[in-house]
C-alpha cells in the first residue's frame, strides 16, 4: 500500500499544512496514543509532508509557524531533521542544480525540490494558489503542459492569456502531479471562472479525462456577476478578493472507469455562515446534485438546458455577419475595438488635450521616466518608447484625429495611430470610418442580466461596452480596399447569404442590398439590423435565454410575422436613433441643473429621496428616477460611470447638456425596451 505523501504548491504561510498536522496529531497521539507521537513524526509525518513557496518571507514564516506547532504537540526536533518546506518555483520544471553555479543553501533547496516534485509519489494535492491572470510564469515546462488546456481555443491572445492564470497553472501542476503518481487527490480552492466559462472547455475535459471522481463546492461570492443568492439573502465571499471561489475535489483512481463522476453543490450566504457550514461539514455530510457534463462545453456547474434546442435553432450573432465570398476581407466580419495600452497617453475629452500629451512626449526637456510616470506607459510588444519619439515628430496629426466610442455615450478623441493607440484592429475600424452602423456586443458576461448591446458610428475601444472583456463589433457594411474596384467601389452588406437567405424565406420578401426596405416587397441589411437590435434590448429574451448568455455571442431568433417583423424594426430604429445621440427626443430633458458653482466634478453621489445626482456638495441633476440611476449597459452603471470617469474635471456647458441627453436616452430606452416585450405576445417567436 503506497504511502499517502501531501504536498501544498504553494505554501504560503502553511495555513493549509498547518490544518493537517492539527487533523493528523488528533487522529493519532489524540486517541491516547502520546508516547508514540514523536516516533511517528520523525518516521511517518515529516517525510511525508511537504511545501513549495516562491518568496522568502512566506517560506520563513511557514517554517516557523509548523514548527513551533510541532513543539507546542510536544514534539522535539533532532539536529539533522527539517520541515519538508522548500524555497522553489513549483511552475518551473524539476532540474537539480549544481553547487558550483549556486550558493550551497540554495542548491540543497532546489535539488530537494526538485525530488519532491520529479520523484516523489505524492498522493494529496491541496492548498490556495494565487491568481493572476497576466501570469509571470511563462516558463516553457508549465507553458507545455497548459497546452492541453488549450486545444480548441482560439489562438487569439486575449482568449489565450486568460487561460494562463496561475491559478490554472496551479491545477495544471497538480493534475500532473496526480498523473505521475498513478493515483491521487487534488484539494484546492481557487477562482471559480474554469468551472463554467466557455474558453475552460478544455481545462475541464482534460480533468474528466484523467480523474474518476469530481466534486465541485461552489462557494459563490463574486461581487462582480451581480450573482443573487436564491434565498436573496445577501451573500459574500470567504476571501477579501472581488473574484468568486470554489473548492474542487479531484479523486483520480489506479483504474479509473469509463465515466467520470462529477459532483455539484453550491454555498451561499454571508462569510460567517460559510465558515460555519465549512466547519462543520465533510464530503460525506455534504447534499451533493450529480452532473452530466455535456461535450459541447463540460461545465461543472448545473446547466438546465431546458430550451437549449430552441436557443440554439437561432442564427449566432458570428453567423450572421459576413459576406461568405472570396474576396479579399470577406473573412474579416467582425472583430475587437481598438486597444491603446495607455489611455492615459492616447484618449482625451477633446482634441487640444491629445495634441497636448503628444507634444508634451516630444519635448525633450521631459526624460523618458517623468513622460513614463506622468502618461502611464506600459511595456509591450506593440508600443516602443524610443521609437514613437521619433517618428510622431513627423507626422500631421490632424490626419489622425479620430472621434471614438469610449464608453457608453461617453465620445471622446484619439490620435488613430499605431504610435498612439497602438493596436488599431484597423481591418474592422477602416469600415466605421464611412457612413456605417455597427452592432457592438460580447461574447458571454460575467454578471447578469446580459446587457452588453450598443451600437456605433465611430470607432470602438474596447471596453465601450463591457467591462471585463473585449467589445466586439459587427459592422453592417464593408467597405472596398483603397483601390479595389470591387461591386463598383460601393459598400456591400456585412450579411451572410445563407442568413439573408432564412430571413426572406421566413418573410416571403425580396433583400436590397442597402438603405431601407420597404417590408412590403422587399427587406434590406437596416431592417434587419433595427429587428436584432430590438430582440436584444427584450427583457424577455435576456431573462429567458439568460443561461445561453452567460456563454457565448448571443444568438437572434427570426419571425415569419412580417407585420411583428416591421414593428420590431421600428422600435430598434427607435432605439439606435436614441443610442447614437441623434433623436430629437433628447432635447426634451427630465432633469434640471439649478445651481451655479464650480461646476467641478468631486465625489458623485445619488440622493435617492429627492432624485438628485450630485457632482459636488452644492451641485446636482434634479429629476434622476432610480431605475434611470440603476440602469446598465455592458456592466457598467451608465448615470454614474459617466461623471465617475470625470472626477477632477469642470464639466463644459457641452457636458452639461450632453449629461442631461443621456439621462433621457436611459429613460426612453427603458420605455421602449418595456414595448418590444409588449409587441412579442409569445416566445419562442415564430
Amino acid at each position: 500500500m503506497k504511502k499517502t505523501l501531501i504536498l501544498d504548491p504553494a505554501v504560503g504561510t502553511a495555513t493549509f499544512l498547518y490544518r493537517v498536522i492539527n487533523e493528523i496529531h488528533q487522529a493519532t497521539a489524540g486517541k491516547g496514543q502520546q508516547g508514540t507521537w514523536n516516533n511517528y513524526v520523525a518516521e511517518k509525518l515529516l517525510p511525508r509532508v511537504f511545501g513549495f513557496e516562491l518568496l522568502m518571507a512566506p517560506y520563513a514564516v511557514a517554517h516557523l509557524k509548523l514548527g513551533l506547532l510541532l513543539q507546542e504537540t510536544g514534539y522535539e526536533f533532532k539536529s539533522e531533521q527539517r520541515l519538508g518546506i522548500y524555497l522553489t518555483n513549483t511552475l518551473e520544471e524539476a532540474i537539480k542544480h549544481s553547487e558550483t553555479l549556486f550558493a550551497q543553501w540554495i542548491s540543497e533547496e532546489a535539488n530537494a525540490a526538485a525530488r519532491v516534485k520529479k520523484d516523489e509519489p505524492i498522493m494529496v494535492v491541496l492548498g490556495n494558489p494565487p491568481y493572476s491572470k497576466v501570469s509571470a510564469n511563462k516558463g516553457k515546462w508549465i507553458e507545455n503542459l497548459m497546452e492541453s488546456y488549450k486545444q480548441t481555443v482560439k489562438t487569439e491572445e486575449t482568449q489565450r492569456q486568460a487561460l494562463s492564470d496561475d491559478y490554472a497553472k496551479f491545477i495544471r501542476f497538480a493534475h500532473w502531479r496526480i498523473e505521475q503518481t498513478g493515483c491521487g487527490i487534488v484539494g484546492l480552492i481557487t477562482n471559480h471562472a474554469y468551472l463554467d466559462g466557455p474558453l475552460f472547455r478544455d481545462m475541464r475535459k482534460a480533468l474528466l479525462d484523467t480523474f474518476s471522481e469530481v466534486y465541485i463546492l461552489q462557494l459563490h461570492g463574486d461581487s462582480r456577476k451581480g450573482e443573487i443568492a436564491p434565498s436573496e439573502v445577501k451573500d459574500e465571499n470567504v476571501f477579501d478578493i472581488q473574484q468568486g471561489v470554489a473548492i474542487s475535489i479531484l479523486v483520480k483512481e489506479q483504474r479509473k472507469s469509463c465515466t467520470t463522476k462529477v459532483y455539484h453543490a453550491d454555498m451561499w450566504g454571508t462569510r460567517e455562515s460559510k465558515y460555519s457550514v465549512l466547519n462543520n461539514t465533510d464530503v460525506s455530510s455534504t447534499e451533493w446534485t450529480a452532473l452530466k457534463p455535456e461535450p459541447q462545453y463540460y461545465f461543472f456547474t448545473p446547466f438546465t438546458g431546458d430550451l437549449k434546442q430552441e436557443y440554439e435553432g437561432f442564427w449566432v450573432l458570428t453567423a450572421i455577419f459576413g459576406t461568405g465570398t472570396p474576396q479579399k476581407d470577406a473573412h474579416v466580419a467582425y472583430g475587437a475595438g481598438f486597444v491603446t495600452q495607455q489611455d492615459t497617453f492616447a484618449i482625451g475629452f477633446d482634441p487640444e488635450a491629445l495634441f497636448e500629451n503628444v507634444a508634451t512626449f516630444l519635448n525633450l526637456s521631459q526624460s523618458k521616466d517623468e513622460l513614463w510616470a506622468r502618461f502611464r506607459f506600459c511595456t509591450t510588444n506593440q508600443w516602443n518608447f524610443e521609437k514613437a519619439r521619433q517618428e510622431l515628430k513627423d507626422i500631421n496629426l490632424d490626419n489622425f484625429l479620430k472621434r471614438c466610442l469610449y464608453r457608453p455615450f461617453d465620445y471622446r478623441y484619439t490620435l488613430y495611430h499605431k504610435h498612439v493607440a497602438t493596436i488599431l484592429r484597423n481591418p474592422i475600424m477602416r469600415h466605421l470610418q464611412k457612413p456605417n452602423l455597427a452592432m457592438l456586443s460580447t461574447r458571454r458576461v460575467t454578471r447578469l442580466p446580459f446587457d452588453n448591446f450598443l451600437v456605433t458610428q465611430e470607432i470602438v475601444e474596447y471596453k465601450a461596452v463591457s467591462h471585463d472583456r473585449n467589445t466586439m463589433v459587427f459592422p453592417l457594411y464593408l467597405y472596398p480596399s483603397e483601390g479595389e474596384m470591387q461591386l463598383g467601389g460601393h459598400r456591400r452588406p456585412n450579411l451572410n447569404p445563407e442568413f439573408i437567405k432564412a430571413v426572406s424565406e421566413k418573410l416571403g420578401l425580396e433583400f436590397v442590398g442597402d438603405g431601407r426596405g420597404d417590408l412590403e416587397q422587399t427587406f434590406s441589411p437596416e431592417d434587419i439590423f433595427y429587428y436584432a437590435y430590438a430582440i436584444f434590448h427584450s427583457p424577455t429574451y435576456r431573462s429567458r435565454y439568460a443561461e445561453f448568455l452567460k456563454i457565448d455571442f448571443p444568438r437572434l431568433p427570426l419571425t415569419s410575422d412580417r407585420s411583428l417583423f416591421k414593428s420590431l424594426a421600428v422600435k430598434g430604429a427607435d432605439l439606435v436613433s436614441l443610442h447614437l445621440m441623434e433623436s430629437l427626443l433628447l432635447n426634451n430633458f427630465i432633469t434640471k441643473y439649478p445651481v451655479e458653482g464650480s461646476d467641478m466634478v468631486d465625489k458623485v453621489s445619488y440622493d435617492e429621496s429627492n432624485q438628485r445626482v450630485y457632482i459636488n456638495k452644492e451641485q446636482y441633476f434634479e429629476g434622476v428616477r432610480p431605475e434611470i440611476w440603476d440602469f446598465h449597459i455592458g456592466g457598467y452603471q451608465v448615470a454614474q460611470k459617466w461623471l465617475k470617469d470625470r472626477k477632477d474635471r469642470t464639466l463644459t456647458y457641452d457636458e452639461l447638456t450632453h449629461y442631461q441627453k443621456v439621462i433621457v436616452t436611459l429613460k426612453e430606452t427603458i420605455r421602449i425596451m418595456a414595448e418590444i416585450d409588449a409587441l412579442i405576445s409569445e416566445w419562442p417567436i415564430d
